[in-house]
This record gives structure tokens, C-alpha cells and sequence, in this order.
């Protein structure tokens, strides 16, 4: 999965801290943040797909109780 880097151009009139929480909502926004602690460690297959089922179960029940 490849992200483009997510830009932020200052406006005029706008303040340092004001462009910094657009880009830090950017980033969130994109999932980058997500992206590099899932690939802060190495997990192998049989643990990434144990994790995909779990998830997929925590959300199917989710979607069940809520209908």
C-alpha cells in the first residue's frame, strides 16, 4: 500500500499552529499514522491473518447487534 505524502500549503493570514492540526487531521484523514505502527514490527502471515479473522468477527457481530 503506497500513500502519497500528505501536503499542507500555508494560507495567507494563517498561523503555523493553525496549518499544523490541518496536517496532523490530514495524516489522520489518511491513515498514515495507522500505517506506520502496524509496520513498526515484523508479523508474520499466520499472525496477520489471525488478526484479519478476529477483526472480521469483531465486526460482523458489531453489524448484527446494531440492526
Amino acid at each position: 500500500m503506497v500513500f502519497d505524502l500528505a501536503n499542507v500549503k500555508i494560507r495567507d493570514g494563517e498561523s503555523l499552529e493553525e496549518a499544523l492540526r490541518r496536517f496532523k487531521r490530514e495524516c489522520e484523514r489518511e491513515g498514515i499514522l495507522t500505517e506506520i505502527k502496524k509496520r513498526e514490527y515484523y508479523e508474520s502471515p499466520s499472525v496477520k491473518k489471525r488478526r484479519k479473522l478476529k477483526e472480521s468477527k469483531r465486526k460482523s457481530k458489531r453489524r448484527v447487534y446494531y440492526r
